[in-house]
């Protein structure tokens, strides 16, 4: 009779062994590739992405997220975790300090992992594609000597998207992924994201003296030098950039800042 007994209490734990491992799922991260669209529709509306906090309570909007709060994401009944680093299986993590999604949809969105390191922890996009899983990591290597001082996580860049790490965009209209042409390709961008253009296509570094000008989709760039003398308190430096220049289209219609020609021209605040 014991012996029956023990059997069952074997495969009641073998069984739930079993289903403990068929409700996880670790992807392995892969490298973004230029401009990836990520904007996938699920036929099936419980194939879907979702957000919990501790591990029981799903997040249903953005506002629901608490502060210093641990996230965890799921498909369906699914807990999904990330392998960070493709050689080395003791690099999966599962609890993420931000988590957002990109699209309507729920097949995308953007996770940093809970990292108490000090450092910035860095950043995943966990998406259904083509009905598969997938993690994909949002980083570049960099040999600046200030990446410590420039490499400040997350930005946003208008409402819908974010700029990471001065390297990546991820506009949260189409779900896309964008890389942001460095000045120095061994180097993320050495300066602070200080604005962005009307049409949120342009952004502005602030690197030394001057401005650098990136149109993240096209890749083309234009450095504008600034006088020696400028103010240094950014509220005062935006007021004078705003007095001295304005957003000018080239032949292609992209929008550089530039300094005026016309100093008598009256600016429209609403371009900046």
């Amino acid at each position: 009779m014991k012996s029956i007994f023990y059997v069952l209490l074997l495969s009641i734990v073998a069984s739930g062994c079993q289903q403990k491992k068929d409700n996880e799922k670790t992807l392995v991260a892969r490298e973004v590739t230029a401009a990836e669209n990520f904007n996938q529709f699920s036929a099936d509306k419980k194939n879907i992405l979702s957000i919990f906090q501790n591990k029981d309570s799903e997040v249903k909007k953005r506002a629901d997220r608490l502060p210093n709060a641990a996230y965890h994401v799921k498909l369906a009944d699914t807990a999904i975790s990330i392998q960070m680093n493709a050689d080395d299986k003791n690099s999966v993590v599962n609890t993420f300090s931000f988590a957002e999604f990109l699209n309507t949809q729920k097949t995308c969105l953007l996770v940093q992992v809970a990292d108490n390191s000090g450092l910035v922890a860095p950043f995943y996009v966990i998406s259904l594609k083509d009905g598969q899983l997938e993690a994909v990591a949002l980083y570049k290597a960099s040999k600046g000597k200030e990446d410590k001082k420039f490499t400040k996580g997350l930005d946003m860049i208008g409402r819908s998207a974010y700029l990471i790490n001065n390297d990546y965009v991820l506009t949260g209209v189409n779900s896309k992924i964008y890389a942001v042409k460095r000045q120095n390709p061994d180097e993320r961008i050495q300066g602070k994201f200080f604005i962005n253009s009307p049409d949120k296509e342009t952004l502005i570094f602030m690197v030394g003296s001057s401005l650098y000008e990136v149109h993240y989709p096209t890749g083309k760039v234009y450095t504008l030098a600034l006088p020696a003398k400028i103010p240094a308190e950014n509220v005062d430096l935006f007021k004078w950039i705003q007095d001295n220049y304005s957003w000018q289209r080239d032949e292609s219609g992209i929008s550089y800042l530039k300094k005026n020609i016309d100093d008598n021209r009256i600016i429209n605040i609403e371009d900046f």
